[in-house]
């Protein structure tokens, strides 16, 4: 039954929620949040969302907070007391109304956004959770106004029946961290679907876009059916790819039942696309097949400490290189044995990425097992020195996962296996720690392979890409390809913008540093053309370089030619080898 008190509808036994939209134009999300508040009530918002593993600090982006007694409308007293939390200073348990505004003009997934053409909204940057009352079922309003009022609305939470208002929609949500898990999206949709084992898998896009959409549900359908196939099941009951397309944007969320994406437009397929998807293509299908993995590797397949994270702090964790890693493995892969790229594509993407991993001198200063550990300060927080000083758990946690599957290939079992164990053993309520695969991969296999974790995953040893590959009949071959004096560079109108500097470099010796801007070289106007010329031809004269640093004028003296960084390519010697991996 419904409650109408003070123009506020509440439904029994709900924390109840209501969203205004009006205020649009000036990307303001109106809050309010109706509940029985208990003595000395706490309020608290997310510091970082589930899936992205960086403080986010939402609560920034929250305005003042009052509260009611939604009975008699008098003000009680409501105080910030941290960063992310309030008290609303009740004596005695009392209906409240607490209300405020969340600027929302965060264009990508993890946050809010609205304006006059779209509403997004994370619930974990908009929505307040009541502390000590975080299991009670949600209603979530959403008051559209005449803005947005008959648009479609893109979520996977429940809509409340009989609704009948196009300026308002009630949606329903289990618990607060459900809620949190499911974003929606209100806006001009091009939409298509697909049933995949009897589930309906949609797919919703706004923005601007040409898309083929028969041809991206096609693909889509591939890749999913692929993927319940290889688990045996879905952990869900429907499935929403929500896509916003952009002008450069690239990104994807993961979540229980659904995954926000963003994407530039052009890697949307069109009319026409080829049979073998564009790179741009491909690279959008790689993107959907890894958020779409994560609904098993993250959501239900979870390390220790993520089953109930705590969202106030950091939650650490040395194993991201399984749960980022191996996904970045496998959406490739995944890719090929569902049919929509070909053999030759795909080791084409294997070979980009294992010259992302040679081409990253960090490897050797820190492990993939660190770098997971260090992910809430270094990887969303890339600068010059990144690719000198620590490794990515994607890229190393991806090779990792190639090397284990090579491994255990050899001893008659599979990366396959080892995934597919690991769900079963998610369904029993296991979560993984750092003992988990090196115990089932010696259970599985019957040989005790801790000594590759020691190397591969704990220590800076270098991956043993060549052996392994050759084993399945795939030559890794490395072309040298030259950074002159040892920096990444581009021109630009005021000069050569140094972008990157590889550490005991010619450059690096001289003090250029990243973020310098070559104006001359020996007294002429530098260009990449010259650079490069200098680098060739009598690479160990020394010559005077003057550049900016911020606005100062700074003389070098730089010696030396170029240094080299591996290019990588695969090619294919025993087919029937190939076969038996792939």
């Amino acid at each position: 039954m419904d409650l109408h008190q003070n123009g506020v509808s509440r439904w029994d036994g709900m924390i109840q929620y209501r969203l205004n939209f009006e205020q649009y134009a000036q990307h303001l999300i109106e809050v309010s949040l109706t509940f029985v508040a208990q003595p000395q009530q706490q309020l608290w918002l997310p510091t970082w969302i589930p899936g992205s593993y960086l403080i986010r600090e939402f609560a920034r982006h929250v305005g003042q907070v009052k509260t009611i007694n939604a009975q008699t409308t008098h003000a009680i007293p409501t105080q910030k007391i941290s960063k992310n939390q309030w008290l609303i200073a009740c004596d005695a348990p009392t209906e409240v109304t607490v209300s405020y505004a969340v600027y929302a003009y965060d264009l990508s997934v993890r946050g809010a956004y609205l304006d006059h053409t779209r509403v997004y909204v994370n619930p974990a940057c908009v929505c307040l959770a009541v502390a000590g009352q975080e299991h009670q079922v949600i209603g979530l309003t959403l008051e559209m106004g005449a803005a947005f009022a008959g648009l479609p609305i893109a979520t996977t939470l429940a809509q409340r029946a009989g609704q009948s208002d196009a300026q308002v929609m009630e949606l329903v949500s289990t618990h607060y961290a459900h809620l949190i898990d499911h974003p929606f999206e209100v806006a001009v949709l091009s939409e298509t679907s697909f049933e995949v084992h009897g589930i309906t898998h949609r797919v919703a896009i706004s923005g601007r876009h040409q898309t083929d959409l028969l041809r991206l549900r096609q693909d889509l359908q591939k890749i999913c059916q692929y993927q319940i196939d290889f688990f045996g099941e879905a952990p869900f009951r429907q499935y929403l790819f929500m896509v916003m397309a952009t002008g450069n944007s690239y990104g994807g969320l993961e979540h229980l039942d659904c995954t926000s994406l963003i994407t530039p437009r052009d890697d949307l397929p069109r009319v026409g696309e080829s049979r073998q998807p564009s790179v741009n293509y491909r690279r959008f299908l790689g993107l959907c097949s890894h958020e779409y993995l994560h609904a098993w590797l993250v959501k239900s397949i979870r390390p220790v400490g993520f089953a109930e994270p705590n969202l106030h702090q950091e939650v650490y964790t040395r194993l991201l290189w399984v749960f980022e890693g191996f996904t970045s493995y496998y959406d490739d892969l995944l890719l090929y044995r569902s049919g929509v790229i070909d053999q030759d594509v795909y080791l084409e993407l294997l070979a980009e990425q294992i010259t992302r991993y040679f081409q990253n001198a960090g490897r050797a200063q820190q492990s993939v097992s660190e770098s997971s550990f260090d992910a809430w300060i270094k990887y969303y927080r890339p600068d010059e020195n990144s690719s000198n000083a620590g490794t990515s758990y994607y890229n190393k946690g991806a090779l990792v996962a190639l090397c284990l599957d090579l491994t255990l290939r050899q001893y008659g079992q599979s990366l396959d296996r080892v995934l597919q164990q690991l769900y079963v053993q998610s369904k029993a309520g296991v979560l993984v720690d750092e003992t988990t695969l090196p115990v089932l991969c010696r259970e599985l296999t019957g040989v005790d392979l801790k000594g590759f974790f020691d190397q591969y995953v704990d220590s800076t040893v270098e991956l043993p890409l060549e052996q392994l590959l050759a084993g399945v009949g795939v030559e890794l071959i490395l072309d040298d390809k030259a950074w002159p004096f040892g920096m990444r560079y581009t021109d630009q109108p005021q000069g050569v913008l140094v972008q990157q500097v590889l550490r005991d470099s010619a450059a690096a010796r001289a003090g250029v540093s990243a973020q310098d801007v070559i104006v001359a070289i020996d007294q002429l106007k530098a260009t990449s053309a010259l650079l490069n010329q200098y680098a060739e031809r009598q690479p160990e004269q020394a010559r005077a370089v003057h550049l900016f640093r911020r606005d100062e004028l700074h003389q070098f003296t730089l010696n030396g030619g170029r240094s080299s960084m591996p290019n990588s390519r695969l090619s294919v010697v025993d087919p029937i080898l190939l076969k038996g991996w792939l």
